[in-house]
């Protein structure tokens, strides 16, 4: 079986550097808010060329505490994509905005901007730009429409850290950017943990008042926050793996070069890259008009996958709402299928998932 993910390799490449990080971080008897979590914002800062990032306890807490710093609240509406994971909208809601949905480029699964543009009215205050499976969104595209219309810009960079767009990283164009650092992410923790980042200060230090219960300091609390702090034994895993992700970034391109050689005239759509952008292909995905047989398909031929998302986000029983009126998030969903694409994984093992593909192909 070749798996679709398979997080034990890399930690079994990494495990004494992992152990004598968290060796640190249990001698100092510092768990939060301490030198392994400021070291690695000031990492992440410089790399992702803004002036400030801010760890947080999730990408999802990223997205929530960074709209709640811009001042999204009830009565604001949020532009954001009908195909995303669900926290790119749930996350409005939980800030008492509301998510008004955008189709997307079946090209690359990012934001439709003439659409984005079409959806504006006069309650719009933000809009979500998605990077999905690392592919950056039109970003100088999304920075003019929301100049055009004085709207906030964030950027869910959840999936794409390392990324570029026009040379430019994921995280430096809009007003605020957020990370996730869950496992299986391409820069991914032991846990939980994500990060804001952003060159503004006021939205800087807001994040870091909600983190921290609205505090202002010495425990006097100053608004209403919560607890979302990023612990240290994260911050020191992730430090170790920082060091790597350039180099793991190349292999999964390396990987996904040789898979467009070896799925080439197959029936299969493969990942576009737009001429202005760096993919990290944190998702290998291609389509199939019949995608649940190709998945049996490859299952039964040894080989993993994963659908990257079976609903957009409106059909979620949350949203309730009607798929239909996205129709390419609508077509994503029902033909849209993962493959391993992993920094680990074989030169071997991706022929044999190119091999399984063609034998699925001629099966269907």
């Amino acid at each position: 079986m070749i798996p679709f993910i398979d997080l034990a390799r890399q930690h079994a490449a990494l495990r004494a550097e992992l152990v004598a990080a968290m060796g640190r971080v249990l001698d100092s008897g510092q768990f939060v808010l301490g030198a392994e979590g400021r070291a690695l914002e000031d990492e992440l800062a410089v790399a992702c060329g803004v002036r400030h990032a801010v760890g947080v306890a999730s990408g999802t807490d990223a997205l929530r505490l960074a709209l709640t710093a811009l001042g999204v609240g009830p009565g604001a509406e949020v532009l954001t994509p009908a195909f995303s994971f669900v926290a790119s909208a749930s996350t409005v809601v939980m800030a008492g905005a509301t998510p008004v949905f955008v189709d997307i480029d079946p090209e690359t699964y990012t934001l439709d901007v003439a659409a984005a543009e079409r959806a504006v009215t006069p309650r719009t205050r933000a809009i979500i730009a998605v990077h999905l499976y690392g592919h950056p969104a039109p970003m100088d595209a999304v920075a003019a429409l929301a100049r055009r219309h004085g709207l906030a810009v964030v950027e869910d960079a959840a999936q794409a850290i390392g990324a570029t767009w026009a040379g430019r990283p994921v995280g430096a164009w809009g007003d605020v950017a957020c990370v996730s650092f869950y496992p299986t992410k391409n820069l991914g923790a032991c846990g939980d943990g994500g990060m804001v980042l952003t060159d503004r200060d006021d939205i800087a230090e807001r994040v870091r008042r909600l983190r921290h219960h609205g505090d202002g300091g010495r425990y006097r609390h100053v608004e209403l926050g919560y607890a979302s702090r990023l612990d240290e034994l994260q911050a020191a895993v992730l430090r170790v793996k920082w060091r790597r992700l350039g180099e793991w970034t190349e292999r999964r391109r390396r990987l996904v070069a040789r898979y467009r050689d070896r799925l080439a005239g197959l029936p299969l759509s493969l990942p576009l890259e737009r001429r202005e952008a760096r993919h990290v292909y944190h998702l290998f995905t291609v389509r199939h008009a019949q995608r649940d047989a190709f998945a049996k398909a490859l299952a039964d031929l040894g080989v993993g996958s994963s659908v990257h998302y079976p609903l957009p986000v409106p059909s979620q029983p949350m949203f309730g709402g009607d798929e239909r009126r996205f129709p390419e998030a609508w077509r994503a969903a029902r033909e849209v299928l993962s493959l391993p694409c992993f920094a680990e994984l074989t030169d071997d093992e991706a022929d044999a998932v190119a091999a399984a593909a063609r034998k699925a192909c001629e099966l269907i």
